[in-house]
């Protein structure tokens, strides 16, 4: 069992921000983060993580909790599981009460002590040193980096059972395949790249052939710590550049990462044989970088680097395209010396929007009306797809590419076929809903808000509110304003609470506001005694009179106490 002050200690250096960060594409709002709960399938945000209070919650369907309860929920751990990730996540030691205890601790320890094995390997391995030497790698770019040798299947596996590792853990975490009763290792005669996580953590490796196996890189397989679609070779040791320089240099492989880094150019990373994927956003996302996707010029890089395009611009990112020609890619640059030329290109991407244009202009025949056609609605499309402000930058430049008239690229999509048969008319068309009416004797719901939030911040007004208002002015708000008068737990002052948006007012804005609305109040009461021909003719002159006093003491800027608009 892990020990719980170990528990407690690890809770005190866990940042929920930078845990959920990692799954969730996070962005600054007010004091919290907001993002689209992973949890259920939104489009407005209603997912709000607060570092202040170290938890998150979602508005929409409900699900809320700390990091640990977010590991779980997400990566379907248990909760010993889920702390044992947290502590790999931030290089930290547990302790357990009884036994070695800590599986992913002890993956941990198996992937640190093949890496140092496989780093001494290459000091003893002359073909794969001259290897990195004819590629420019330089030895404090090796030592930085952390490159190694893996030997033959048979010197791993001794390797394995010297160090006492158990053949079952070595395949769990990527080292080791089985086929028919036979163990043989992943990675053989190959220059190894160790892949970490963002905080530094060793998930798995990379490695490059120097023999003829027909896959020149390969990586370590899925497992619990390694992820290819979450993780950026480089990163960890790019990160702090990323956050000061704010641009991120994404490139195609292990070489053109260590080579730019060697090279100044250290904000590079690399996708581990895949392309950008969703899953990549959030860890892109932090620190608001500039994001340079730069790809080889072949048709492959071309096709990664319009999918990338597509994906990066869909999601509002900074940054642009850097395709490399004439069969030279960042490392062939660097070995030939050509910094500048790299320095140029970096500083002058092709914006995402652009890119696009032209990638898919070009696919079609423009002298074709059939191809105009086509290109036109994939271009309107594209453009429908970008945020307002990018839309109108670029699209004088995408009717320029087509040759047509801009107002003809503005508006919706197009719209998809409609069935069959079908006329629109008004008799088919769907009718709106009725507006709701307005209800008698409330606040508006904006002022709901902003004085519940108030007197979450400022406990010490609520004497004021309550000698002044009652909750049955309140429409949408009501049960959080009852229950912050009770001292009870509600979900909507949690959510209020949250959101930065909603205005605090100081105790004087806050008294403005009463004076207000409590006039608005009972201006509305005069109005419902004055027609209600049920009352009594004395008792309605009482109200009249009572209220008009009211309401002259109201614009005098007196506070007056709450009133019931009850008569009988």
């Amino acid at each position: 069992m892990i020990d719980n002050n170990s528990i407690e200690q690890l809770k005190q250096i866990v940042d929920i921000v930078d845990v959920v960060g990692n799954y969730v594409e996070l962005k600054k709002n007010g004091s919290n983060y907001k993002g689209l709960c992973p949890f259920h399938d939104e489009k407005t945000p209603s997912f709000i993580v607060s570092p202040s209070k170290q938890f998150y919650k979602c508005f929409g369907c409900g699900a809320g909790g700390d990091a640990i309860k977010f590991l779980m929920e997400y990566e379907k751990l248990s909760y010993p599981e889920a702390i044992e990730k947290l502590a790999n996540q931030y290089n930290f030691t547990l302790r357990y009460t009884k036994g070695e205890g800590g599986g992913l601790q002890q993956e941990k320890r198996i992937l640190e002590t093949l890496g140092q094995w496989y780093r001494a390997n290459l000091e003893r391995s002359p073909h794969a040193m001259v290897y990195l030497k004819e590629r420019g790698v330089s030895l404090a770019s090796i030592e930085k980096f952390a490159l190694g040798y893996a030997p033959s299947s048979e010197a791993t596996l001794q390797f394995l059972q010297k160090a006492m590792i158990p053949l079952q853990k070595a395949e769990e975490v990527g080292i080791l395949g089985h086929d028919r009763g036979r163990w043989y290792a992943r990675l053989v005669d190959r220059v190894i790249f160790p892949i970490h996580s963002p905080t530094g953590m060793p998930v798995g490796f990379g490695g490059r052939t120097l023999g003829d196996h027909p896959a020149k890189y390969i990586n370590s397989p899925q497992t619990r710590l390694f992820n290819k679609s979450r993780l950026l070779y480089g990163y960890h040791l790019a990160k702090e550049q990323i956050y000061r320089k704010k641009r991120l240099i994404v490139v195609e492989g292990y070489m053109d990462v260590i080579m730019l880094h060697q090279a100044g150019f250290e904000t590079a990373v690399a996708t581990l044989g895949t392309a950008l994927t969703p899953e990549h956003l959030p860890l892109l996302k932090k620190g608001e970088p500039e994001v340079i996707v730069a790809y080889d010029g072949d048709k492959a890089g071309i096709n990664a680097a319009m999918k990338a395009a597509l994906l990066l611009s869909a999601h509002n990112f900074e940054g642009g395209v850097v395709l490399f020609s004439g069969g030279r890619d960042p490392a062939d640059m660097v070995n030939a010396g050509d910094l500048e030329g790299l320095e140029a290109q970096f500083a002058a991407p092709v914006p995402y929007a652009r890119f696009v244009i032209d990638q898919t202009v070009a696919k079609h025949d423009l002298n074709s009306p059939k191809g105009k056609e086509d290109a036109f609605f994939a271009v309107k499309n594209y453009l429908a797809s970008l945020s307002p402000f990018v839309r109108e930058k670029f699209l004088p430049y995408a009717a320029l590419k087509l040759g047509v008239n801009t107002a003809m690229l503005e508006g919706r999509k197009n719209r998809p076929p409609e069935p069959r048969g079908y006329r629109r008319n008004e008799r088919n068309a769907p009718r709106p809903s009725p507006a709701p009416q307005p209800t008698i004797l409330t606040l508006a719901d904006v002022a709901e808000e902003s004085i519940v939030k108030t007197l979450l911040k400022t406990p010490e007004l609520i004497d004021m509110v309550l000698d002044t208002m009652d909750s049955s002015m309140f429409n949408i708000h009501r049960g959080a304003f009852e229950a912050l008068v009770q001292g009870r737990e509600h979900e909507d002052l949690l959510r209020i609470e949250l959101d930065d948006t909603i205005v605090t007012y100081s105790e004087e804005e806050l008294k403005k506001q009463l004076l207000y609305f409590l006039q608005r109040y009972y201006l509305k009461a005069l109005d419902i005694i004055k027609k209600d021909d049920r009352l009594p003719f004395e008792k309605k002159i009482f109200y009249i009179r009572k209220y008009q006093d009211y309401i002259n003491r109201l614009k005098r800027g007196e506070l007056v106490p709450y009133e019931s608009h009850q008569t009988v």
